[in-house]
């Protein structure tokens, strides 16, 4: 990437007025675009069509048009594991996969599609019911990252559609508080439990699935069933969504119960692919195939339009411009919409876990910055809460706003509420106030020189923060589909720009290696090239133990 150029190009907007770029009255028309089911007004951002421009050159200097169709057609672009990146392809109709992956793989993939859908039918019918011939009321899904992120956004972003008759739990963190708090709420006798993962050794995910497993089995319910063999249970309660299908079966599920996953499908990317299971029981079907094809609508829009209009492109620029050029290092997430409360931590996720690195696909040290810092809530909450520091602290945080015209509930006024909130932030964050401002306003109020003196300081906002903004209609599954893949597409478009592979997680193993050694410390195996440090903090840690265990 050409830094050199970005850094030339910033002079001038690093002294510049968001404000003053409204003085051209067709800026709004010229920075904002849409797509089927999303708006985009990028107007507040600090950039000019001139600069714009130049960025779409150094973007086709990277050869990312190539880059974008060698991911759609399947070239290994996961260069460090050896891997095609593949997830668009869940989304695409039968005759996209049988021209990508060819007719036997996509036979595969229609099998996995259809018995997902059958098993979301059989459940709703009451077919597949526990071991007790009861129908589900809940099912408790057990994954990790994109094994579970994905799943647990959707499934709020979608609570209107869910079917009322079944409840979906998500469960990750391997805190045991975590999974009581699960647990308390569910029934052995009504309770579908599937298990997330690739490898079916993912040590929160396997250690979760274990004590619910133990739970499952030694309820006062199934204690008191006359069931002979209570492996029957996990049998027929069970499902896997694994490639590890050997170890599925040594863990008790049923091999007619197991779902396929494939290398060629990101974690983070997965919620197309089998790992969606818990969200189609939850929205059915119909709704589950709706958020599919919102996905491959923008697919298509950024497979096939042109730079200046492509959505996915324009926000991945803006966001190359606001961390390389104006050298900011945070972005917000502030979607207006409490049913969008999880997507902040989602795209924490998919951001920086895709993009959070230093090196170059080719294993240079890189000599610019990657992925910016990600972090945000729900509206109109964030105002109360870390705003105050976007406002008024000397950083400027890039910020893109969400929202939809139209709200679900029946609290209309609520709703105008919020979205009114949602325009006014974006605009405040952008004009600030200046002293001489504040100073008028407070004469105007009555105040005395004296007073204004003291307090005029304390009520400036530096302003000139950029923004977008993200206009939906109204949240359904198509537009959540369009949305999350409008991320996705970004995110792989900084990734080319930034010349990394988006699509491993290097340094997620090392904390997975050092946990599995302090745990063998923790087991009494000495380990010497720990640091002082963790060996005391080990040592504390087996001495409480030791004392609570024995109380």
């Amino acid at each position: 990437m050409n830094i050199q150029k970005l850094t030339s190009l910033a002079k001038t907007a690093k002294t510049r007025s968001i404000v003053s770029l409204f003085d051209k009255k067709e800026r709004i028309n010229d920075f904002s675009l849409s797509t089927s089911h999303l708006y985009l007004d990028y107007s507040k951002q600090n950039i000019t069509e001139i600069e714009l421009a130049q960025l779409i050159d150094i973007a086709q200097e990277v050869g990312l048009s190539e880059s974008i169709t060698k991911q759609f057609d399947g070239d290994k672009i996961n260069s460090t594991e050896g891997r095609s990146v593949l997830h668009t392809v869940l989304r695409a109709p039968q005759s996209v996969k049988q021209q990508i992956l060819g007719e036997t793989l996509a036979v595969e993939v229609e099998a996995a599609e259809q018995q997902v859908a059958e098993i979301v039918e059989d459940v709703q019918k009451g077919v597949l019911t526990g071991y007790t011939g009861q129908r589900f009321t809940d099912v408790l899904a057990i994954g990790i990252g994109g094994s579970y992120y994905g799943v647990k956004v959707s499934l709020s972003a979608l609570e209107h559609y869910r079917d009322l008759a079944l409840s979906v739990h998500v469960i990750a963190n391997v805190d045991g508080g975590a999974l009581e708090e699960k647990l308390k709420k569910l029934n052995s006798e009504t309770t579908l439990v599937v298990v997330i993962s690739k490898t079916f050794t993912t040590q929160e995910t396997m250690l979760n699935a274990k004590a619910v497993k133990q739970w499952m089995l030694s309820s006062e319910s199934v204690e008191n069933s006359k069931l002979n063999n209570l492996s029957q249970i996990i049998e027929k309660q069970w499902f896997a969504v694994s490639s590890n299908i050997e170890a599925v079966k040594s863990f008790g599920i049923n091999d007619k119960h197991i779902l396929p996953m494939w290398d060629w499908v990101g974690g983070r990317f997965s919620i197309w692919s089998a790992v969606g299971l818990p969200l189609a029981l939850a929205i059915g079907n119909d709704n589950f195939n709706k958020l599919k094809q919102g996905a491959y609508e923008m697919d298509m829009h950024f497979k096939t339009t042109d730079f200046k209009q492509n959505m996915p492109v324009i926000m991945a620029m803006l966001g190359i411009w606001n961390r390389n050029a104006l050298e900011y290092p945070t972005l917000a997430i502030l979607p207006y919409a409490h049913s969008l409360r999880a997507l902040p931590g989602y795209l924490q996720q998919t951001d920086m876990e895709s993009n959070g690195k230093s090196v170059s696909k080719s294993g240079d040290k890189l000599s610019w910055l990657t992925a910016p810092v990600v972090f945000g809530q729900e509206g109109t909450n964030g105002q109360h809460a870390f705003m105050q520091l976007m406002h008024q602290s000397d950083d400027i945080i890039p910020t893109d706003f969400i929202v939809a015209i139209k709200g679900r509930s029946q609290y209309i006024e609520n709703h105008k509420v919020l979205v009114a909130n949602c325009f006014a932030q974006s605009e405040a964050l952008m004009q600030g106030k200046t002293l001489a401002q504040v100073k008028a306003e407070l004469l105007e109020s009555g105040y005395t020189l004296k007073e204004i003196s003291r307090l005029a300081p304390h009520k400036t906002m530096k302003g000139n923060t950029p923004s977008n903004t993200l206009v939906m209609e109204l949240l359904t599954p198509e537009t959540m589909g369009a949305l999350l893949a409008l991320y996705e597409h970004k995110i792989f478009v900084q990734g080319v720009l930034w010349q990394v592979n988006s699509f491993d997680q290097w340094g997620v193993e090392l904390g997975k290696q050092l946990g599995t050694r302090i745990l063998s410390a923790m087991d009494g195996v000495k380990d010497d090239s720990l640091s002082a440090s963790s060996q005391s903090l080990v040592a504390k840690f087996l001495a409480r133990s030791t004392v609570t265990s024995s109380a």
